[in-house]
């Protein structure tokens, strides 16, 4: 199945094995039972390229000096701890019924994490996608009520199938938004957090990730991006006001990145400069409130 998934949904596969990596670890920051077999040896062999980006032949492989890449494992131990828990106090208020990932990637939050019964669960996703990991968790259950939507997001139906498949607008909703907006445009992001905006009712919560314009340019992360462009995905979008766009589109938002205190689990590397430090990168981590 995976020879079916191609440039941006490859990506996916890295996000597993790089959950499966973390997993492994005994310091670990959740635990993801399901990330190696989603991943497979396809998912592996594409994080053992990141891990060449993040640590040149010329750094030490015992301290990692000379590192001059941002952690991708750290990065993605965190942000998948931080949004876990953004979706699980979000599962605990008795109005909210939905949770809505889009996209769904390879993600097993609804196999791995224990949600509270009143909870109906959406994964939208590319078909490739989500059948590539219906196949590798054929045999387990999911802890949750989950319809699947299988579709692109930049369909100009899937709303429809959203709704046909339970979801309700009118109802209480959480979204998250991960590892989506890095490789949008500009005009397909505002695009599609209008398209969201318009099926969440006031008060439902938002989450999502996305990097500054920094992080598109910067010398120091050039060997990542070039390994993103290689592999026909690469980082389109950034913003260095993730507050004023979401705000745009009708979204009451804090952003935080790694490394702030409600971020970081003494697992990010590098230092966090204020944000009235201009030209650095930055990642943030979008979370809040449908207007």
């Amino acid at each position: 199945m995976t020879g079916h998934l191609v440039a941006v949904e490859r990506t996916a596969l890295l996000t597993a094995a790089l959950r499966a990596a973390e997993t492994a670890r005994e310091d670990r920051l959740y635990e993801d039972p399901y990330a190696a077999r989603l991943a497979g040896e396809e998912g592996m062999q594409l994080l053992m390229q990141i891990r060449e980006a993040s640590h040149p032949k010329s750094a030490d492989a015992d301290t990692g000096t000379d590192r001059d890449l941002p952690s991708t494992p750290d990065y993605n131990a965190i942000r998948t701890r931080f949004l876990d828990d953004f979706l699980r106090r979000a599962a605990q208020d008795p109005a909210m019924r939905q949770i809505v990932l889009a996209p769904a990637g390879l993600d097993s939050r609804a196999h791995r994490l224990d949600w509270p019964s009143h909870i109906r669960y959406f994964e939208v996703d590319r078909p490739a996608v989500l059948a590539h990991k219906e196949e590798r968790l054929k045999d387990v259950e999911p802890r949750v009520d989950l319809r699947t939507i299988a579709v692109d997001l930049t369909a100009p139906d899937w709303e429809q199938e959203l709704i046909a498949a339970g979801y309700d607008p009118e109802q209480p909703s959480t979204w998250l938004l991960e590892g989506l907006l890095y490789y949008l445009t500009g005009d397909d992001t505002h695009r599609i957090l209008d398209r969201v905006a318009a099926l969440m009712d006031p008060g439902s919560r938002i989450a999502a990730d996305l990097v500054n314009e920094a992080a598109l340019t910067s010398p120091d992360m050039r060997g990542l991006l070039d390994v993103f462009a290689g592999w026909d995905c690469p980082w389109l979008f950034g913003t260095d006001e993730p507050e004023a766009l979401f705000a745009a589109h009708g979204f009451t938002v804090e952003a935080t990145q790694p490394g702030e205190p409600a971020a970081d689990h003494g697992r990010w590397p590098d230092p966090v400069p204020d944000r009235s430090v201009t030209g650095v990168r930055r990642v943030f981590f979008v979370h809040g409130r449908r207007s």
